[in-house]
């Protein structure tokens, strides 16, 4: 065994509390380099004459990556405490991993040698709103989604779709254009709204926020904004707002007084700035988000600014009754910020979500006391990669998964936020290059692994767009212009994520077999005696899986399920014999229930 490639760590994502009675342990260990490995485990004070007295329990090789295997226990601790380590077998080699090093046996002697976790407490354990384990979210770009009250059109407004989105043209989208489709969002079967920066701006994305107390005028007034939550919760929709903390816009009052009064200005420190006088061009002489001089940081630091940002976080929820906040550029704001920023929220609505946008490894902001997820990017990156991309192999596909997986603990993959695309990405239908089959085999991943998805507004019809501003047209609402096919099939996955336990939120996910020759996947949600298997097909080639792949013995019961015109499920009884195949049309899939 490579012992160098062995690892564990008493804490975040490798050993943490799950509940207020479980605890989860995981081992990373080289690929396939290690045969069996079981927990060596037991209270620390459990003591006769023999010794320290442990037990071992097996644990399940849960994923691998291109270069680790992960091995994982579910454990309750008697007494809410635990000394372990980890034995391992290759071969005729076993060795005992502790944190002190590697042993022939397991020390008895001493409770030293092994891992610590010293008490479970309930304080400790991330929470996150069980609500959003069962949300759908659909993103709203407000002057993109639809103009319901033409009165307030900023000057300049072009007919809806009359013209190409750019960086600098309006069409009127209000809150009144999203009250009067809520049925709409009703009928595909969401939950949950993640709208864009709705506050006051200079520009159509909003993300330059002048007055964060404030909804933009082209969007309605705060009577309107009400409307719209309360016509949203009746219809048991939750909404979450886009909060931009790390910048302001240019037109922000602070700013401006910055720029008139320059060094005597009352609100310099509110900003990064270097030294004065200010420079805007040809590169600004203060911190930008990136190097737009309109975007100037907000300095998180300063008592003021920190002040008014969470008064800004309690006013919405408490005067709207919003149920989150999305966060723009979360990893930038300093962490003292954002726990502050979360005991603010938690305090003003225990369930609110709490949402980062982070691009990378999120570890530091998952520990329960910052944020309750972040963007799920590297799950985004693998799906669009594979499935609508065609750029990487089966294989490949599943060690990006599983590490996402791996990544964080199962309480807070229950919650990320599962996207395939956005305001700030491409299209779906655009990146697969136009090929609706691809953008199916999309949402049936989307839709069936662990994690609360977000569809973007218009993907579900068919929707295309390049890069920003492409990717920012106005919504198409000409039932003519819409693919209705593709909207019932993403309506039927998301009755099927609601309607059924197991396909949704509430089984494990594990790949059972990946085929790079045929570029073909097999993967399973199980829970208990029930599993779901999916053969996903994703070459423009018939392929032939064999069941022996997912079935080892021929069990009684097995149904496979049909997606009827996209309308409706019909679960048919099937035999299945070990030792044949099944045959996959070209970029398709097919669902087998085995109880």
């Amino acid at each position: 065994m490579l012992c160098e490639a062995i690892y564990h760590r008493p804490k975040n994502n490798f050993a943490y509390a799950y509940d207020k009675k479980r605890l989860h342990i995981r081992l990373k260990t080289k690929k396939n380099d290690v045969d069996e490995v079981m927990l060596v485990h037991g209270d620390p004070y459990n003591w006769d004459e023999n010794g320290w007295q442990f037990n071992r329990k097996d644990m399940l090789l849960q994923a691998s990556d291109a270069l680790f295997d992960y091995w994982f226990a579910e454990i309750t601790p008697p007494f809410r405490r635990l000394r372990y380590g980890f034995e391992l077998k290759s071969g005729n080699e076993k060795l005992v991993y502790t944190e002190k090093g590697f042993y022939n046996v397991a020390p008895t002697d001493d409770t030293a040698y092994y891992f610590c976790f010293p008490f479970l407490n309930a304080a400790d354990i991330f929470t996150a709103p069980e609500w959003v384990k069962d949300t759908v979210w659909y993103q709203i770009f407000p002057e993109r989604f639809a103009n319901g009250d033409p009165s307030l059109n900023p000057a300049g407004t072009l007919p809806w779709g009359s013209s190409k989105p750019t960086s600098t043209n309006f069409f009127g989208g209000d809150f009144q254009g999203v009250i009067d489709h809520l049925d709409y969002l009703v009928d595909l079967g969401i939950n949950g709204i993640y709208f864009t920066p709705i506050f006051k701006a200079h520009s159509n994305h909003k993300y330059d926020t002048i007055n964060y107390m404030e909804v933009d005028p082209q969007f309605g007034d705060k009577e309107t904004f009400r409307r719209l939550i309360n016509e949203c919760h009746n219809r048991g929709i939750r909404v979450m707002l886009d909060a931009v903390f790390n910048h302001s816009g240019y037109y922000f009052a602070p700013f401006q007084d910055v720029l008139i009064n320059q060094e005597k200005s009352n609100y310099k420190d509110w900003f990064h700035i270097w030294d004065f006088p200010i420079v805007e061009k040809p590169k600004p002489n203060y911190d930008t988000f990136a190097y737009v001089g309109a975007m100037p940081k907000l300095n998180t630091e300063n008592p003021e600014v920190k002040k008014y940002l969470l008064d800004v976080a309690r006013y919405w929820i408490e005067e709207f009754d919003i149920d989150g906040w999305r966060l723009d550029v979360a990893n930038e704001v300093d962490h003292a910020f954002w726990r502050e920023f979360r005991n603010i929220v938690k305090q003003t609505k225990p369930d609110a979500y709490i949402l980062g946008e982070i691009w990378h490894d999120s570890m530091p902001w998952l520990q329960g006391d910052q944020f309750d997820a972040v963007m799920n990017y590297p799950f985004t990156n693998g799906a669009i990669d594979f499935f609508a991309k065609d750029m990487i192999n089966a294989s490949s596909f599943a060690n990006v998964i599983s590490k996402v997986l791996t990544m964080y603990p199962a309480n807070v993959n229950a919650v990320s936020f599962n996207l395939l695309d956005s305001h700030d990405t491409p299209r779906i239908l655009t990146l697969a290059e136009e090929n609706i089959d691809r953008v199916k085999l999309l949402y049936l991943f989307q839709l069936s692994f662990i994690g609360t998805p977000c569809i973007y507004y218009g993907d579900e019809i068919g929707m295309a767009g390049g890069q920003d501003p492409g990717c920012r047209a106005c919504m198409e609402w000409e039932k003519k212009n819409q693919n209705q096919d593709l909207f019932h099939y993403v309506k039927l996955l998301i009755e099927l994520r609601k309607s059924d336990s197991l396909f949704g939120n509430h089984g494990s996910f594990r790949f059972l077999h990946t085929d790079n020759k045929q570029n073909s996947i097999l993967y399973e949600k199980f829970d208990g005696d029930r599993r779901l298997i999916f053969v996903v097909n994703n070459s423009k080639a018939t392929s032939e899986i064999s069941i022996s792949n997912f079935l080892n013995a021929e069990p009684s019961n097995i149904e496979e399920w049909i997606m009827k015109d996209h309308l409706t499920l019909q679960k048919r009884p099937i035999k299945l014999n070990p030792t044949s195949a099944i045959n996959i049309q070209p970029l398709n899939f097919r669902i087998f229930e085995i109880k």
